[in-house]
C-alpha cells in the first residue's frame, strides 16, 4: 500500500478555508474572518495558525492577478479547471510568487498533494508541471497601474470596481485604494480602561498611538487576547474607522438636549453600541440584530451592561418604535466594498447589480431610523460602502420624501471631539479634510489608516 504524503495542517487548513469560501461564493453566507476562527484552525499552533491565516487571505488578495498569470501557462487545458484543482495551483502559485521564506519545493510538492487528496490524483501532474513554470520565472514582476484596467489586473480588483472609483475619486485615490486594499491592516485596539496599555506592555506588547482616536492603540506586535485586559473586556479589537463611527454617534454638541435613548439597529457585533454605552452613561439602548448567531454573540458580549442595554432579535425594517429615541445609528448592511483588505472574498462575490438590492434595503432601514426618533433627535446613517449608490444616493432619496427631516454637518461633531480631546489633533486635521460638501463624511481606505466608511448625520424637526 502506498503512503499518503504528508500535508503541513497550515496548508490543509487553508486549502479547506478556501474551498468552502469557493463552494459558497455565489451564497455569500461564509467569510474568511469567521472560517479563520473555527475550531480546527484555533487549534493549530501559532506558527501554523499564522501561515494559514496568510495563506488565505493572500491567495483571496491576488487571485484575479494569480488566475491571470495561471491562465497563460494552461493554454492547452480548455475545460474548466474544479475547484480544488484552481485552488491548489493559487496557493502554489502565491506561495512562489509572494512569499520568500517558503521553500519552492514546500510550495509545489504540497499543492500536488492537496490536488490528489482533494480526489483529483490525475490533475496532480499538470498542477506540478505548471508550478515548476511558475518558479522558473522567479518572483513576479509588477503589470502597469497607468490606466483603470491595469490598475485593476496589476492590484488584483474587480475592473468594474476600480473603474467605478477612478470616475467618482481619481486614478491616484484609486490607485490608493487597492494597494490598501492589498495589504494586511492594522491590528487596532480600544483602550477602555487606561491602564491596560501600562498592562500590554509590562508583557511585552509593542503599541503605537493611533492616527485618529487618543483612545485608540495600533498593535505593533504581541498577541492582545493573551492579556487579561483584552479577556476582561478593557481592551477590545476595533478598527479605527468602527470606533470613529460610535464617537460621531454619542457626541452632542446641544448641552441642552441629554441623550437618553438611543437606537443602534444592525448592532452586531456589538462595538459600536458599547461606545454609545461608555458616552452616554445615562442612556437606555435598544440594540437590534436580525441573524439568530450573530444576536447570540451580541446578547453576550453586551451582557454586563443589561441593566440599560436591551437586545432584542429584530429585523431592523420591522421596528415600531415611533418618535421613541434621541439619537439613532443605523449602521446598515452594505456591499462592504470599504473593507476589501480586512474582507478580501467581498471582491469575488459582488456584483453592479448587488448595489441596487443594498440600496433598497437600505432606504428601508433609514426610513424606519427617521421614523423612530423624536423631533430634534438625530439619525447617524453609516456604511463600510465606497459607492455612492449605498451612501449619498441613500440619503438623497429618503430625504425627497420626508419633509421633516434635513442633513446636517458632521463638522460641529469632530469640533468637539477634537475639543474634548477625544481626537488627535492631526486626526482632527484629516477628518475635515475628509467633509463632503454636505457636511456627510468619507474616509477612503489609504487617505487614513482604516477601513472606508461614510456617515451622515439627518435631524427630524420639530
Amino acid at each position: 500500500m502506498t503512503a499518503v504524503a504528508a500535508i503541513s495542517p497550515a496548508r490543509k487548513a487553508a486549502f479547506d478555508v478556501l474551498l468552502a469560501l469557493e463552494r459558497t461564493a455565489d451564497r455569500g453566507n461564509a467569510h474568511a474572518d469567521d472560517l479563520l476562527r473555527s475550531k480546527t484552525v484555533d487549534a493549530l499552533s501559532p506558527a501554523d495558525r499564522h501561515l494559514a491565516t496568510t495563506l488565505v487571505l493572500g491567495v483571496l488578495r491576488w487571485q484575479i492577478l494569480l488566475d491571470a498569470q495561471l491562465k497563460l501557462l494552461l493554454t492547452k487545458t480548455r475545460k474548466k479547471l474544479d475547484p480544488e484543482v484552481s485552488i491548489a495551483l493559487r496557493m502554489g502559485a502565491f506561495q512562489l510568487q509572494f512569499l520568500d521564506r517558503i521553500p519552492a519545493h514546500a510550495a509545489i510538492d504540497e499543492s500536488v498533494e492537496l490536488t490528489k487528496q482533494s480526489g483529483h490524483r490525475f490533475a496532480s501532474g499538470l498542477v506540478n508541471a505548471v508550478l515548476r513554470k511558475v518558479a522558473a520565472a522567479g518572483p513576479a514582476v509588477s503589470p502597469s497601474e497607468e490606466t483603470a484596467d491595469e490598475l485593476a489586473l496589476a492590484q488584483a480588483h474587480p475592473a468594474w470596481l476600480v473603474e467605478r472609483w477612478t470616475r467618482f475619486y481619481g486614478l491616484e485615490a484609486a490607485r490608493s485604494i487597492c494597494r490598501y486594499g492589498q495589504a494586511q491592516p492594522q491590528k487596532t485596539i480600544r483602550l477602555v480602561d487606561p491602564a491596560a496599555e501600562t498592562e500590554m506592555l509590562a508583557s511585552g506588547m509593542i503599541l503605537e498611538s493611533a492616527a485618529i482616536l487618543t483612545v485608540a492603540r495600533t498593535v505593533v506586535s504581541g498577541d492582545i487576547t493573551a492579556t487579561a485586559a483584552y479577556r476582561e473586556g478593557r481592551a477590545r479589537i476595533q478598527d479605527e474607522g468602527s470606533q470613529l463611527i460610535a464617537e460621531l454617534a454619542a457626541c452632542s454638541t446641544d448641552l441642552d438636549q441629554k441623550v437618553r435613548s438611543i437606537g443602534d439597529t444592525c448592532a452586531a457585533p456589538g462595538g459600536k453600541t458599547l461606545i454609545l454605552a461608555e458616552r452616554n452613561p445615562q442612556a437606555h439602548i435598544l440594540a437590534c440584530e436580525s441573524s439568530q448567531r450573530r444576536f447570540a454573540e451580541l446578547s453576550e458580549r453586551l451582557a454586563a451592561h443589561a441593566d440599560r442595554v436591551e437586545c432584542r432579535l429584530a429585523d431592523a425594517t420591522t421596528l415600531n418604535e415611533d418618535s421613541a429615541f434621541d439619537l439613532f445609528l443605523a449602521d446598515v448592511p452594505c456591499s462592504g466594498t470599504g473593507t476589501l483588505s480586512r474582507n478580501p472574498e467581498i471582491r469575488h462575490r459582488l456584483r453592479p447589480e448587488d448595489l441596487p438590492r443594498h440600496a433598497e434595503r437600505q432606504r428601508a432601514i433609514l426610513s424606519v431610523a427617521l421614523r423612530s426618533v423624536r423631533p430634534g433627535g438625530h439619525v447617524v446613517y453609516s456604511t463600510c460602502s465606497l459607492e455612492p449608490e449605498e451612501n449619498e444616493q441613500v440619503i438623497a432619496a429618503v430625504l425627497a420624501g420626508n419633509q421633516s427631516t434635513r442633513q446636517v454637518s458632521l463638522g460641529p461633531r469632530i469640533e468637539g471631539l477634537a475639543q474634548s480631546g477625544v481626537l488627535t489633533a492631526s486626526g482632527a486635521a484629516q477628518l475635515r479634510d475628509c467633509l463632503r460638501p454636505d457636511g456627510a463624511l468619507r474616509l477612503l481606505p489609504g487617505a487614513l489608516p482604516t477601513d472606508g466608511f461614510f456617515v451622515a448625520l439627518i435631524e427630524k424637526q420639530s
